[in-house]
């Protein structure tokens, strides 16, 4: 059965990208770095969130939930009045307070439930897609888990990212570490590792850039877990009380670049690799 929504995570604060790091700017940049939405930061003359609805259309997604902020998000100005997709059908989610990847997912809760265009398995179950609005993925990773048989998630080879995407090495020895067994399928997810974990010295080194397939089973382990050392739901504690729960999640491999925006230092590598492309949303 194919997946053919996706929520895509849109809320965050963008604390690292309103941190002013030196790094010149367009007006245009600086004022959406400022604000700290990360997804209207303007690279080769479109918002990010472009390119990124442009990947999901080209990947097989159909219909698309944009979490948002309260109020009069320029999100939804553009996405819903200004700019709306011609291959997405748009429809928007929205997280009260920012608290955590777990909280943003189970805010669009409603809008999956009642969106056409996720489709049901023979158990009733709605299958989705969910991804972050500032990581820009290919679309073949994307047609993975909407042609999946079920769960999953996309795993990507640190080296790579590191190697194809631009983001120093550093960085990624922070990014969610995957322990995958021996039957592709997913063990446990490790968020923020400690220097020293196992995992790290893995070769080749299997991370989550938070490319998703759930079914809406996922909702009900996002409201049983407890908030983290941080005060925030985190969504690798709600994939593991899904995996608690008897949810199984296959893993995808790719060795790719995954197109990243946390710094300001990012905005000039992007603009750089996007430079000639035309999104069509």
């Amino acid at each position: 059965m194919r997946a053919t929504l996706a929520v895509i995570l849109a809320r965050g604060l963008g604390t690292r990208l309103r941190a002013d790091d030196g790094t010149a700017l367009d007006a245009g940049q600086a004022a959406a770095a400022s604000a700290g939405t990360k997804g209207l930061v303007p690279l080769a003359g479109r918002p990010l969130l472009d390119f990124v609805l442009h990947e999901l259309a080209e990947g097989g997604v159909r219909d698309v939930v944009l979490v948002v902020p309260p109020g009069d998000s320029p999100l939804r100005t553009r996405y819903d009045v200004e700019h709306p997709p011609a291959r997405l059908r748009v429809r928007f989610a929205v997280q009260e307070e920012p608290r955590g990847t777990a909280q943003a997912l189970l805010s669009a809760r409603e809008a999956v439930c009642a969106a056409l265009g996720a489709p049901s398995d023979t158990g009733g179950r709605r299958h989705f897609l969910m991804c972050n609005a500032d990581n820009l993925y290919a679309a073949p990773a994307i047609e993975a888990l909407v042609d999946a048989r079920g769960p999953g998630v996309i795993a990507y080879d640190a080296d790579a990212l590191v190697r194809d995407s631009g983001i120093e090495a550093e960085r990624v020895s922070r990014f969610a570490l995957l322990d995958i067994g021996d039957d592709d399928m997913l063990r446990d997810i490790v968020e923020k590792p400690e220097q020293g974990h196992p995992l790290l010295k893995a070769t080749p080194r299997w991370v989550s850039m938070n490319l998703w397939r759930f079914r809406d089973t996922i909702f009900d382990a996002c409201t049983a877990i407890s908030p983290s050392p941080r005060g925030e739901l985190e969504l690798a504690d709600a994939v593991r009380e899904a995996m608690r729960r008897g949810e199984r999640f296959a893993v995808h491999r790719r060795a790719e670049a995954v197109f990243d925006l946390t710094h300001r230092r990012d905005i000039a590598t992007l603009e750089a690799r996007l430079a000639g492309r035309v999104p069509k949303p």
